[in-house]
């Protein structure tokens, strides 16, 4: 058992109650008794994520719980991050979100951006409306090895299928892993476009985003 364990329960507490400002404060905390800045962020902010994203399975908690436990956890992240650059931390690797074409729907894909973060992954968020061709030039300039799709309509669902049409027409289909979710996306539908994954909540699908990093 760590001898920071103590302060590292108390920051996994605060992620999952959503105390934005005091979790901050506790992070410094850990970091004055000595605290490996890597530590603080696998044992006690990713870990209690993970408990977040458990009970957002099992239904025990909801979306406005799992945003109000990502703003924390967002905050502390911000307040790591110098630490862990200096202790020469780097993300597990990286990956590209965005909601496609046609569809301004971004609570569910915030909420997937947030999980994935929460898994140590760096996220480049391209927001909504997000134009195919704009996605492919994106992967194209990266290094992500996942791309996210998010299409909340039955009329815009369509355009994952556009997208991973596009990365094989420009050659960079093999390059990444496509997964896409939505409330109208089904396992079928993506079989049926080629897609890598489909999941159909935040929480699993950040566990199937890490494990393509493995």
């Amino acid at each position: 058992m760590s001898e920071y364990s103590e302060i590292f329960d108390e920051i996994s507490e605060l992620l999952q109650k959503g105390k934005a400002k005091d979790i901050v404060g506790s992070v410094q905390k850990a970091l004055d008794a000595g605290a490996q800045p890597a530590d603080i962020l696998q044992d006690a902010l990713m870990s209690g994520m993970n408990i977040v994203g458990g009970k957002f399975k099992r239904n025990e908690v909801f979306v406005p719980e799992v945003l109000i436990a990502a703003r924390a956890m967002n905050k502390a992240t911000e307040a790591l991050k110098p630490h862990l650059a200096k202790a020469g931390v780097q993300p597990v690797g990286k990956a590209i979100i965005c909601t496609v074409k046609g569809d301004l729907h971004d609570i569910g894909k915030n909420l997937v951006k947030m999980m994935i973060e929460g898994k140590g992954i760096e996220v480049e968020d391209l927001g909504v409306d997000c134009d195919t061709q704009a996605v492919v030039d994106k992967v194209k300039e990266t290094d992500a090895k996942v791309l996210c799709l998010s299409a909340l309509l039955t009329t815009t669902m369509t355009v994952q299928k556009d997208v991973i049409d596009a990365l094989k027409d420009s050659g960079v289909r093999d390059k990444i892993k496509v997964m896409v979710g939505g409330a109208p996306v089904t396992q079928g539908f993506a079989d049926e476009i080629g897609a890598d994954a489909y999941t159909q909540d935040a929480a699993s699908a950040a566990d199937v985003c890490r494990a393509f990093f493995d």
